[in-house]
Parts: structure tokens; sequence; C-alpha cells
């Protein structure tokens, strides 16, 4: 089997393939960084949320701590941004999810405006390089040597030139069947932070709710109490 040699088949491609190249370069570089980011977010992800739910279910000041030890995760800081508030009412604690939510979503779309751009370049740049290609090929051409053994040479050219187009269509496809990966990815994150969210805001409402009668319920009996000191401190009036 014939191997491919990288440097021949740039330097046959023409100067299209220097920029094929560096985005090619780039686009690799960024698919391998989001790769390693959502596989190592995915795996511990949903760890994170039972720990922190199950907390919040029984004690609010667990859950913040369990959140602040997963504050390297973006589930971690999302959950933690409202725990981390000196007894909000529910409506701040709902801001708050929403806030942090906008924040840590949009960080993880890191990378896909260079992959989009990578995904419209790459074929133009191909086709570019394959017009100056048959331009240079054709303008060899002489009428003279048409039919003769001379424009076999033109033939050769054209395929050289078609080399930049399979490049740049190469390089948008695998650029693209990523792209939409990680898309996917990113809309899954916008169901399990909005599940994980609401779960949570759920637990508060109630804890709050349920201090909210605690408290109504120590005033009234606080009430009472002084109600009855103040019945008992009336002094007896006797009559002369």
């Amino acid at each position: 089997m014939e191997t491919v040699d990288i440097v021949d088949l740039i330097e046959k491609g023409g100067v299209a393939m220097w920029p094929l190249l560096v985005l090619s370069i780039l686009a690799l570089g960024t698919i391998f960084e989001r790769i390693w980011f959502w596989a190592s977010l995915l795996f511990k992800e949903r760890e994170t949320v039972n720990r922190v739910l199950d907390a919040a279910t029984s004690n609010m000041q667990v859950a913040r701590e369990i959140a602040l030890e997963a504050r390297r995760q973006p589930i971690g800081r999302y959950l933690y941004a409202p725990l981390r508030l000196a007894n909000p009412d529910p409506e701040v604690f709902r801001l708050a999810l929403e806030s942090a939510a906008d924040d840590e979503l949009a960080s993880m779309r890191r990378g896909d405006k260079l992959l989009e751009a990578v995904i419209a370049l790459a074929p133009l740049l191909g086709l570019l390089g394959t017009v100056l290609g048959l331009i240079s090929s054709l303008g060899s051409i002489r009428i003279s040597d048409l039919g003769t053994a001379s424009t076999a040479g033109v033939t050769l050219g054209i395929a050289e030139a078609l080399i930049t187009t399979a490049t740049g269509l190469i390089v948008a496809i695998v650029s693209l069947a990523f792209y939409r990966l990680f898309q996917a990815f990113w809309y899954n994150q916008i169901r399990v932070f909005r599940k994980a969210g609401g779960e949570l805001e759920l637990l508060y409402r109630q804890a709050w709710l349920q201090g909210e009668e605690t408290d109504t319920l120590n005033q009234s009996l606080n009430t009472n109490t002084n109600t009855n000191t103040n019945t008992l401190d009336v002094p007896e009036v006797t009559e002369k």
C-alpha cells in the first residue's frame, strides 16, 4: 500500500494548503481540549448533583459544603452560587441560580466559535486552491499542444489542484462532526442544570417555609408568655 507523504501533499496542493494546515491544527487542538473537558465533566457531574441534593433534604449547610468542595466543576459552582448566600428569600435564591447557570453554560461553549470559523473557511480555502491550480494548469496549455502528449501534464496538474478541495472538505467535515457532538453535550447540560436547580430550589423553599412557620410559632409563644407575665404582675387593689 502506497504511503502518503504529507510534505509532498502540501507542496502539490499549493499555497492554499498552508492556511488549511493552520486551520486543521487549530481545529484539532480545540477538539482534543473539548473532549478532555466534556469527559471529565460528564463522569463526575451526576455524583456531585446527587450528593448535594441528598444533603439538602436534611441540612442546607452540609449541601453548601459539598458544593464548595466541587467548585472546580461547573455544576458545583452552579449549585454553590445560591447556597453561599446568607439566608436569602426564595426569589433571591432562584435569581442566583439563574445567574450562575448563564455564566456556566456560556463558558461551556468555549471553542465553538473557532470550530464554526473552521467549518466555514476550510471548504472555501480548498475551493480557492483548486481554482488557482486550475488557472495555473490551463494557462500553460497552448493551442498547438491540444491533442498531443504534452497535455498529459495538464491533467496531472488538475488532479493536484483538487487536493486542496479534498483537504478543505476533510477538515470541515471532521470539525463539523465534533462541533455537533459538543453541541449535543451542551444542550444536555441545559437539561441537567434545570433539573438540578429546580430540585434544589424546591428543597430550599420547603426549608424556608418550615423556618417561617417555626419563627411564627415562636413569636406566638413569646407573645402568650409575655401576656401571662403581665397578668401575673398586676397588683391587687385593696379597698379602704
